[in-house]
């Protein structure tokens, strides 16, 4: 549980205005009380509430939700049901953008607790174990790894992996290939490359960074369809999966006919502006339910499980 201002008055043997006075640096106070607030302070790992020192305990009704990239499309979607789906309980949220940066990631963890929020949903994964397991506030991690304690929603990734594999198979692909990120085995969305391999031992893997910049990752793409001259790709997300479309038309083939394309992630974007794309369809109006269902249990410290893993589907399209 999060250590709140009425805990800090009782183990300091003080009133939560003397506290708060505290705090604030308001009033004269002698520094032996100061002390005692500190010291109680630090016993219990209290971080001052700068959205709610005010409400004297009371639940600030806020969630902190931290992503790599909230530009991206899947994470603008998701973090969109999350919020829905937290406002229905009652909750606001605070969006925090870590662009795949530790520092930054550590600042917003921080400046949560600070503000005592009831609960975190991150999919960042910059930070060791040990930063999130000093964390006060219950969390729920999607699709990343994030401490032991922690509990992961996600979809089948390597079910995924293993039926995008399958699909290209089935049509006709002898020389499949899978273009991924730069996540290792651990991640749950590595599984979706140990799902291809499993279905397709000869498909090779191929991690192109996606911190590099767009020019740098059409040079690998371009690189690897020229050197490898696969009948069959499958991309470990829509973005990149559309951006390979592109390099093989700048390429003069044709798809589906020379080169079959499927992606991972299936966001309604996708489906209504980019049907030509055949994708694994990850479930995010789903996921976002059960995130917050567990987060909820967590807060309310029931039991929870450390992994809940939600099946995934083909959403057709012109590409293979």
């Amino acid at each position: 549980m999060v250590a709140k201002l009425s805990d800090v008055a009782e183990l300091a043997g003080v009133s939560p205005t003397t506290v708060s006075r505290v705090i604030n640096n308001k009033g004269y106070l002698s520094e032996k009380t100061k002390q005692k607030v500190h010291e109680a302070m630090k016993t219990l790992g209290y971080k001052p509430n700068n959205l709610a020192r005010g409400l004297q305990g009371k639940s600030p009704q806020l969630i902190g939700l931290i992503f790599p990239n909230i530009s991206n499309i899947f994470y603008s979607e998701l973090i969109e049901y999350l919020e829905i789906e937290l406002f229905k309980h009652g909750y606001k949220t605070i969006i925090c953008n870590s662009q795949n940066d530790p520092a930054k990631e550590r600042e917003y963890i921080e400046m949560l607790e600070a503000n005592q929020v009831d609960g975190i949903i991150s999919s960042s994964h910059n930070l060791g174990i040990a930063d999130y397991e000093r964390v006060g506030a219950p969390i729920v991690a999607f699709d990343r790894n994030l401490a032991p304690n922690v509990s992961i929603v996600s979809s089948d990734n390597f079910e995924g992996g293993k039926l995008a594999a399958k699909t290209l198979q089935k049509n006709g692909c002898q020389n499949s290939i899978m273009i991924t990120g730069n996540d290792n085995t651990d991640s749950p969305t590595g599984l979706r490359a140990l799902g291809f391999s499993f279905q397709n031992p000869n498909g090779k893997v191929f991690k192109i960074p996606n911190n590099l910049s767009t020019i740098r990752r059409e040079m690998e793409i371009k690189s690897t369809i020229l050197s490898h001259k696969p009948d069959g790709i499958f991309v470990s997300d829509d973005l990149t999966a559309i951006l390979t479309m592109k390099i093989a038309h700048q390429l003069k083939l044709n798809i589906p006919e020379d080169l079959k394309i499927i992606g991972y992630d299936g966001t309604s974007f996708v489906e209504k502006f980019f049907p030509q794309l055949t994708t694994i369809r990850q479930p995010i109006d789903e996921i976002a339910s059960l995130i917050v269902d567990v987060l909820l249990k967590k807060m309310k410290n029931e039991k929870t499980s450390k992994d809940y893993i939600l099946p995934i589907s083909l959403l057709p399209g012109g590409s293979i």
